[in-house]
């Protein structure tokens, strides 16, 4: 079976279904099947345990041995003979699937089955590694773009508050309406002072003072209201582009924070869904062969023989018996 460590128990319409011969993940399972009966795991045995040998002894009979003497004596000439040697089925119930292997002993057939297994499995293993590193490369990739545009954009925002001599626009406009705000209750005050004064002494000496005061106050309100709004060096454009700067800072933040989730993710994915291959039933050597069945063999040799006969006699007798009229 081909299994994931996250693999989960069908419900029942999914039983149902695999009842039916239709099944979610055999996907793997049949890729395993594929490569049991590929040039590649045929090319595998040979390398390590030269099947050739094993299949074309001069002791195997010539209709059995791989190549046949009348054969080609190519790769592909073996590979096709050697198909008829190896059989695998699958329950679609179980997800089990049957490897079986004829050879001309008992121990061949064992050990080549246990190298087609070996085979799937690295096959699985392949899998396995192709699936994790694709992904891991995406996120990886997905991160250092993210990694990128946050450097960028703090840099973006470092040379903004280098170039403008202030470190945060909105701060210090909000610091400069406070003081605006306490001017202009100071300069209130004074006015109201100096109409009382005025009033009650018109000819004070302290009228004109408070009258330097008032526009002293006057022009620095007009300062700092300049330094807000109004003026080209002013403080609003200014806070409009750093808003726009730390905005892009801060979505390169959460891009950097939802890409590393990602990767981790992708990491624990990786372990999680990891595949492998669980050998149900080893394969086993048999006691005794299976193949050839030499009785059955012989008595279908000998009836063969007696439809034939029986019917050469037929054709002959009646050839005779049309002679004779």
């Amino acid at each position: 079976m081909v299994r994931s460590s996250s693999q989960e128990q069908p419900s029942v319409l999914g039983a149902a279904l695999q009842g039916v011969g239709i099944s979610s993940g055999s996907s793997s399972v049949f890729a395993v099947h594929e490569y049991v009966r590929s040039r590649d795991a045929v090319l595998d045995l040979q390398r390590t345990l030269n099947i050739g040998q094993a299949y074309g002894r001069a002791d195997i009979d010539i209709f059995s041995r791989r190549p046949q003497p009348w054969a080609n004596r190519s790769f592909d000439a073996f590979y096709k003979g050697f198909q008829s040697y190896v059989t695998v089925g699958h329950e679609s119930a179980t997800g089990i699937s049957t490897l079986r292997v004829e050879a001309f002993s008992p121990k061949e057939a064992q050990r080549i089955n246990n190298a087609l297994l070996d085979g799937g499995e690295r096959l699985v293993n392949r899998l396995n590694e192709r699936s994790s590193s694709d992904a891991l490369a995406e996120s990886e990739r997905t991160l250092q773009e993210a990694q990128a545009r946050l450097m960028n954009a703090q840099a973006g925002l470092t040379a903004f508050r280098n170039r403008e001599g202030v470190i945060d626009p909105g701060r210090t406009a909000l610091a400069a309406s406070e003081l605006i705000g306490e001017l202009k209750l100071r300069l209130a005050t004074l006015q109201a002072q100096l109409a009382q004064v005025v009033s009650t002494t018109p000819q004070s000496p302290q009228i004109g003072v408070i009258n330097s005061e008032v526009a002293a106050l006057q022009r620095q309100i007009g300062l700092e209201e300049a330094r807000v709004v109004g003026q080209r060096g002013s403080l609003a454009p200014k806070i409009a582009a750093y808003e726009d700067l730390v905005l892009e800072k801060e979505f390169s933040d959460r891009l950097v924070a939802s890409a590393t989730a990602a990767l981790n993710n992708a990491r624990l994915d990786g372990r999680r869904q990891h595949l492998y291959l669980v050998r149900v039933v080893n394969p086993t050597a048999p006691d005794s062969s299976s193949e050839p069945r030499r009785w059955m063999m012989i008595l279908t040799v000998f009836a063969t023989a007696l439809v034939l006969y029986g019917i050469g006699w037929l054709v002959l007798a009646s050839i005779r018996e049309s002679r004779t009229h």
